[in-house]
């Protein structure tokens, strides 16, 4: 009898545990716009140390590549954090839906979805790549970004 209150545990907390880990989005209200954009700043000029770290170590005669890829990883890494953040934070959670009753309201989110979009894929060129290009040309859509967002 034990045995089967045993199991019966098992398999209802094998089925709550899917339910709590599919809950990621929770509606709670708590947000920091600005430590986002901090965050992202962050990524950058840890995807730009990267790179650089990246063109040192090749330049070498007598390659680390134990180094080299973990500095790769390192620019993989935060390219993947910056372009989570981007969509699950903004493109989610904080550029709301447009509507077409108001063409000012339309017109300034597509252009946050825009420069959205334009971060994301700098982000996946700066993964493709260590041309410092992408580095500037990230900082100058982020800088657009939060000028528009927070309407300075």
């Amino acid at each position: 009898m034990k045995n089967a209150a045993v199991i019966i545990c098992i398999i209802v907390l094998c089925f709550v545990a899917q339910n709590v880990l599919a809950h990621c989005e929770i509606p709670c209200g708590i947000y920091d716009d600005g430590m986002r954009i901090k965050l992202i700043r962050e990524h950058i000029a840890t995807i730009e140390k990267s790179m650089k770290m990246i063109t040192d170590l090749t330049s070498v005669e007598e390659k680390n590549y134990n180094q080299i890829v973990r500095w790769i990883n390192n620019k993989e890494n935060h390219s993947n954090e910056l372009q989570h953040i981007v969509t699950q934070y903004f493109m989610t959670q904080r550029i709301s839906p447009m509507s077409n009753d108001k063409p000012e309201d339309r017109e300034e989110g597509l252009n946050k979805l825009a420069l959205l979009h334009s971060l994301l894929v700098s982000a996946m060129k700066a993964k493709q790549s260590i041309d410092l290009k992408h580095i500037a040309d990230m900082r100058a859509i982020v800088d657009k970004f939060e000028k528009l967002y927070f309407k300075d």
